[in-house]
């Protein structure tokens, strides 16, 4: 029986953008606005001994900082910030589509290339983002594809193999709701030769439905996925970058690549809410984010792809990242479009999927 994860339970946090965060920081942000070096920071609760060692006590060295983090998933931040802005917030860090969900609404500070200098140096891709919108990027990942090639039989070398009459029952891909499911729809598009920001998608579901034979299961988390390829469950998957290592040791012998036709791509960014404490202490925090040393170094300690265009990796330091011919090939996706019809991609992609 296949195992479907549907997108039902999450369609109210896409809608209502209301859910329960995890904030395990203190009120250390003056409220009388005078200058301090206490900052706040909301990030992404992965490896958090590695940001602390590598981004944090750096930056708080090199300032005469005192950071305090403000972990969990992104959905969640997002969300509890939503319902209450007064969190004192100084730095949100989000994937694409919060941070341009909520520049849309004007929850954010509106940053210029003379408070943060090194804006500059920012990948053409990545300046599309922040000029269009959606953040500063900090890091970019994409998403590939991941199969067993002893299980299929062949070599895989396309997006459009996916769809292969062979690959009944065997394939895996993103959730419509993660980061990952956006970015597929933009591949179904080009599977379906349609423009996925004319027709709002209509070729990209064409695309999807013809695929629907094929997929075994969604997946909502890195786990799940690695999970379904220990049991044999299913041959190939489309992953995003970030979680190719957790596949690959819960099966070993996975092959992973980026079809040469390209692929697409998110990034996370770093943003500052309106009515921030401490908004000077994290113009400097966000410029120290970007730069080439500290970027050179996450790429390396947290397998981030850099945004900054002066960072140089070695064939094995960039491993799987979205840098250098991979980054040339990833488009950036327009999440506006995205979070103007999520909705009704959410509510087409239950029926789908259901069926």
């Amino acid at each position: 029986m296949k195992k479907l994860l549907l997108a039902g339970l999450a369609t109210a946090a896409a809608l209502t953008l209301a859910a329960c965060g995890n904030n395990n920081a203190s009120d250390t942000g003056s409220t009388n606005g005078e200058a301090n070096n206490e900052l706040l920071v909301s990030t992404f609760g992965l490896s958090e001994d590695i940001v602390k060692s590598d981004i944090i006590a750096p930056f708080e060295h090199e300032f005469g900082a005192n950071v305090t983090l403000d972990t969990g998933n992104a959905a969640d931040r997002f969300n509890m910030f939503v319902n209450n802005p007064n969190q004192n917030i100084d730095v949100m860090e989000l994937s694409q589509n919060f941070a341009t969900q909520g520049y849309t609404d004007g929850l954010f500070y509106p940053i210029t290339e003379a408070e943060v200098p090194n804006l500059a140096d920012l990948t053409d891709a990545a300046r599309e983002v922040f000029e269009n919108g959606g953040g500063v990027p900090y890091a970019v990942n994409s998403i590939g594809i991941i199969y067993n090639r002893e299980a299929v039989g062949r070599e895989i070398t396309s997006w459009d193999d996916l769809w292969a009459d062979d690959l009944r029952n065997a394939v895996a891909i993103p959730n419509i709701t993660i980061t990952g499911g956006p970015l597929f729809m933009h591949v179904a598009a080009l599977h379906a030769n349609s423009t996925i920001g004319e027709d709002k998608g209509a070729g990209a579901f064409e695309a999807l439905e013809a695929l629907r034979p094929n997929i075994f299961a969604t997946y909502t988390g890195s786990s799940e996925l690695a999970n379904l390829f220990a049991g044999g469950e299913i041959k190939v998957a489309v992953i995003s970058e970030f979680a190719v290592g957790m596949a690959q040791d819960a099966a070993p012998g996975l092959t992973y690549f980026v079809p040469e036709s390209g692929t697409f791509a998110n990034f996370n960014t770093v943003n500052i809410p309106k009515g921030a404490a401490n908004k000077e202490l994290a113009l400097k925090f966000i410029n120290y984010r970007l730069s080439e040393a500290s970027q050179a170094s996450k790429a390396q300690s947290l397998g981030e792809g850099p945004t900054n265009k002066n960072v140089t990796l070695t064939p094995e330091q960039a491993g799987n990242l979205t840098y250098g011919a991979i980054a040339e090939r990833s488009h950036p996706v327009d999440f506006r479009m995205v979070n103007e019809n999520l909705a009704d991609w959410i509510n087409q992609w239950n029926r789908i999927m259901s069926n």
